[in-house]
């Protein structure tokens, strides 16, 4: 039973782009996006810090996740409206 609805489901999962240079800049540019907004968080700077950024370990760790899932979601959503 379990197959048969996994089985129906995946008709209408739309298909995800192959990588491609494009694929890469925009999920760099939500990245950075998000790690420059992630200065205006309450707390930026618990645990150890970076010697250059404004930033923590754990706060760029976290936003460059972030970037990624945002970044993922415009990919999907350009791919699925035939953009990209």
């Amino acid at each position: 039973m379990t197959l048969s609805i996994l089985v129906a489901a995946a008709a209408s999962v739309p298909a995800t782009p192959a990588w491609n240079p494009t694929v890469g800049i925009i999920i760099s540019i939500s990245s950075l996006v998000v790690l420059l907004l992630s200065t205006r968080i309450e707390k930026p700077l618990v645990g150890p810090k970076f010697p250059i950024l404004p930033i923590s370990v754990p706060t760029f760790v976290a936003a460059m996740a972030f970037g990624h899932v945002i970044g993922i979601g415009i990919v999907l959503g350009l791919t699925n409206i035939g953009r990209l």
